[in-house]
């Protein structure tokens, strides 16, 4: 019989799973993917996220193949470019997601996790009038649905989640509707230890050095009209197309571009955006992508994933210790006081994407007042928290 089980073991879960461990529980962590999987990121963990790991004791066997970044470049409409280094004594970290994830689930396996690979089918509920998780349903080996039941169930398994999404605890907005197409690069030009996000109208386009000379490239544009197959947007179609096409679109990217190869096929993945209205239900917690996810331009989707698999885990050691009875309630409001300027903050640049006028006038104010958008970098990074981070 186990305590908690933790489905999903990307960073929210992992941490979720290592926490509880840490604390005594019986945890079972699930994931449908065999680890190290590959997975569309940007690949960069920004400095607040850092300091969450470090804090967390899952910072030492990420460095080593990691790559330091010093802040960040911005580009607009019309020329804009602005040089953001983080405060002295701060930086981030550049590294493949798949190396980032298989060490943060190998810490919760150190912990005491149990790690299996499982496929979940749907949430087990009791017979109550109200919706009441005791376990999950995963796919047995023979074919047969399995249920295991447990006290209380960590949903961490993503955007699409088999647990929130099912409960109408999560669900994709209407607007806005982006889409992610990302791939590497090799001999791409003029790569600094710096993150690089190139904005324009309506879309944007992120750049970071990885390990082993590569780049990362990911663009985030709208979805557009849909196929009728019902599938994804008719715009994306060709993703390589849209992804060279928005390179080649900037006459410096096009410059430093001349000569770069893209190594595989693109990875397209959305719609991005989630509405939680809560951070779960009886015998139910949300963390990760499966209790919202907003935008990531701003490059906090780390932060909230690690951040919120500890609040998580924190709830449920709670509840198992019998001081708290509605842990699902008290998260949400835990989860509002912990992440509520960020969520104003990533809305608010989500929309001035959206605009074309709002993008021009950030630009000339960039190019006005250059410590504006330094400060704005800042705070996307969560640089404050990160003061104290050893350089």
């Amino acid at each position: 019989m186990f305590d908690v089980i933790v489905c999903g073991a990307g960073p929210a879960g992992a941490v979720a799973a290592a926490v509880l461990a840490r604390g005594g529980a019986r945890v079972l962590l699930l994931d449908r993917a065999r680890f190290p999987r590959p997975k569309l990121c940007g690949d960069t963990i920004n400095p607040g996220s850092l300091a969450l790991l470090q804090r967390l004791g899952m910072l030492a066997p990420v460095e080593p193949g990691a790559l330091r970044l010093k802040g960040m470049i911005v580009t607009g409409e019309h020329g804009v470019r602005v040089r953001c280094a983080y405060t002295p004594g701060v930086h981030a970290l550049s590294i493949p997601r798949s190396d980032l994830d298989a060490a943060i689930a190998d810490a919760a396996v150190a912990a005491g996790a149990r790690f299996e690979q499982g496929i979940v089918r749907r949430p087990l509920l009791d017979d109550a009038s109200r919706p009441c998780v005791r376990g999950v349903v995963i796919a047995g080996r023979d074919g047969q649905d399995l249920r295991v039941p447990a006290p209380l169930v960590i949903a961490a398994d993503g955007r699409r989640s088999h647990l929130a999404i099912p409960l109408g605890l999560a669900r994709t907005p209407r607007h806005p509707r982006r889409w992610a197409i990302g791939a590497y690069f090799s001999d791409v030009e003029g790569l600094e230890p710096f993150g690089e996000m190139h904005v324009r109208r309506g879309q944007y386009l992120g750049i970071a050095p990885v390990p082993g000379g590569l780049a990362n490239v990911c663009l985030v544009v709208p979805a557009g009209p849909r196929s009728t197959r019902g599938g994804e947007p008719s715009g994306l179609s060709d993703p390589a197309s849209l992804l060279q096409r928005a390179i080649n679109l900037q006459p410096a990217l096009r410059e430093r571009f001349a000569r770069a190869r893209r190594i595989g096929s693109p990875v397209v993945i959305g719609p991005l955006a989630v509405d939680a209205a809560s951070a779960g239900t009886d015998g139910l917690l949300l963390a990760g992508d499966a209790a919202g996810f907003i935008d990531p331009i701003t490059g906090d989707g780390l932060r909230f994933a690690i951040r919120g698999g500890e609040l998580a885990a924190q709830a449920a050691l709670a509840t198992l210790a019998g001081r708290l009875k509605e842990p699902h309630r008290r998260l949400t409001l835990v989860r509002a006081r912990e992440f509520g300027r960020k969520w104003r903050f990533n809305r608010a640049v989500r929309r001035l994407v959206s605009s074309s006028a709002s993008v021009e006038i950030a630009g000339v104010v960039a190019s006005a007042v250059p410590w504006v958008m330094r400060r704005t970098v800042d705070f996307a990074g969560d640089v404050p928290s990160a003061q104290e981070m050893p350089s």
